[in-house]
């Protein structure tokens, strides 16, 4: 079986890095879905400390990464990347199940779940 995501080498680093500046190092990376934003679903990335029975359990490049059983269909496919720019860097969440996204990147919806959207 597939993992529901894939953590780039890129982000992993990023996002072990991130646990090293906020003394979460041992903690586990939560990659979820919640209602909100312009196209009525948003992504949502943090660090937990407990795994919970409703929760998928996925390692990469060493990392322990926790899904909502509930949010594994939606994220089905989906790649999380870290990426640098002149700009700066960020987070990029690229899902093949999202039918409309925003100008944000962070809000979208799925043909079977739109969410609460509300404004940008």
């Amino acid at each position: 079986m597939n993992d529901v995501i894939e953590l780039t080498e890129a982000a992993a680093f990023q996002i072990k890095d991130m646990m090293k500046e906020n003394e979460e190092e041992g903690a586990f990376l939560r990659v979820g879905v919640k209602g909100g934003g312009c196209s009525g679903l948003s992504y949502g990335m943090g660090f937990e400390h407990e795994i919970s029975d409703d929760d998928q359990v996925l390692k990469q490049h060493d990392l322990t990464i926790l899904i909502k059983k509930e949010d594994a269909a939606i994220l089905n496919g989906t790649k999380i990347d870290y990426k640098q720019s002149m700009m700066g860097g960020g987070f990029t969440i690229d899902n093949p199940n999202a039918i409309a996204s925003c100008g944000c990147g962070s809000s979208f919806r799925t043909a079977t779940n739109v969410g609460t959207p509300e404004e940008c």
